[in-house]
């Protein structure tokens, strides 16, 4: 069931939040997860024939599940929610409200999903963890869920790799579907991250967006935390350790669909401190009937400009690597050696270099 946010008027839902009319996904939306985006809409059919394969998926089942199980957000239940998922929606240009419900659950989780329409479901242990500002930022994170089309592609794809599971079985089948889900998962995490920004859209307020993520980290007891000594985490996250812990790193966010809070929190950060999002503040932003002019080999460029941006500007250990390596860096056996064990190479001329380095046997400077 959805509602217009349509009234007829000019009524200010949204109080003294910029409202953005028109306004595309495009805007908001992660390069990553943009550049799939604009080649998936530009598949003419492509969800018209899922949508007509619906009844393999499991949402019916779901929509009835929620509807009989949990509590329907409306004027009468959870009023507040109501208000937000309303607000959220003019403020995005969202004509349609999506239905939402609140289901038991103690663990803080909040999801958009379905295919002919979107479903937004929040559980109650997150309700219950987040005051109104912070709840604000994850109706609107799902609100642009909704907006950027990701419950109908999160479906589609999702239904494919359940396909391929069923021939795993085949010669290299377990390997081409460990590629497909491995590949899904980057695309889910850079979609969260592309959530989170219409969050802020949705709030207008960054300290209550990063308060959010944190509390999802460590609950409630926001007078034992701090918003900047969690970003200051996020930063110790990127630049600590050696290349043993790069690869850590990597092995540790493969499964998981989401990014971690912490990361969240920094990339948020950096995008609301960005040219793109000023320029967006002031009402320069891609519009929806401009969606099908976009371009996928320039959305690609976006993308690919982007990695190779967050590898000059990252910390990380293996990134410097990386880098070394496709400057031509000399002696590439010991900056691998130096990068996996945490060695840092001695400057020249410290006395520490020894035999075959810039100085003599001895330690004295050659002549």
């Amino acid at each position: 069931m959805t509602e217009s946010t349509s009234d007829g008027g000019e009524r200010e839902r949204a109080g003294s939040r910029r409202r953005f009319p028109g306004i595309s996904s495009r805007a908001y939306e992660h390069p990553a997860d943009r550049s799939a985006l604009v080649a998936l809409r530009k598949l003419s059919g492509f969800d018209t024939v899922f949508k007509a394969l619906s009844g393999l998926l499991p949402e019916r089942s779901l929509r009835l599940l929620y509807l009989s199980d949990s509590v329907r957000v409306s004027e009468q239940q959870f009023p507040h929610l109501h208000t937000m998922l309303l607000d959220a929606c003019y403020v995005l240009d969202l004509e349609r409200v999506p239905a939402m419900y609140v289901t038991q659950n103690p663990q803080p989780n909040a999801m958009c999903i379905g295919l002919d329409e979107p479903l937004i479901v929040v559980s109650t242990g997150l309700v219950e963890l987040l005051d109104d500002e912070e709840m604000r930022a994850v109706v609107g994170h799902e609100v642009g869920h909704a907006l950027s089309g990701h419950a109908v592609y999160r479906t589609i794809l999702l239904f494919l790799s359940n396909v391929a599971l069923k021939v795993a079985w085949i010669p290299l089948g377990n390997i081409a579907v460990t590629a497909l889900v491995t590949a899904l998962r980057e695309w889910f995490r850079k979609s969260e991250l592309s959530a989170d920004r219409a969050g802020l859209l949705a709030c207008q307020d960054l300290r209550a967006s990063m308060r959010g993520l944190m509390k999802i980290a460590g609950g409630n007891h926001l007078h034992e935390m701090n918003v900047d000594a969690f970003l200051a985490q996020a930063e110790e996250y990127e630049r600590a350790g050696d290349l043993r812990d790069s690869v850590l790193k990597i092995m540790n966010v493969l499964p998981r669909s989401h990014p971690f809070a912490a990361v969240r929190a920094a990339e948020l950060k950096k995008w609301a401190e960005s040219r793109d999002y000023q320029r967006l503040m002031d009402g320069h932003y891609p519009r929806r009937s401009e969606d099908k002019d976009a371009s996928v080999s320039d959305s690609f460029r976006e993308s690919a400009s982007h990695y190779a941006e967050s590898v000059r500007a990252s910390k990380d250990p293996l990134m410097g690597l990386v880098r070394d390596i496709a400057g031509g860096a000399g002696d590439l056996g010991g900056r691998l050696r130096d990068t996996f064990t945490g060695r840092r190479p001695s400057p020249p001329g410290d006395g520490k270099e020894g035999p075959g380095g810039p100085g003599g046997a001895d330690g004295s400077p050659l002549p």
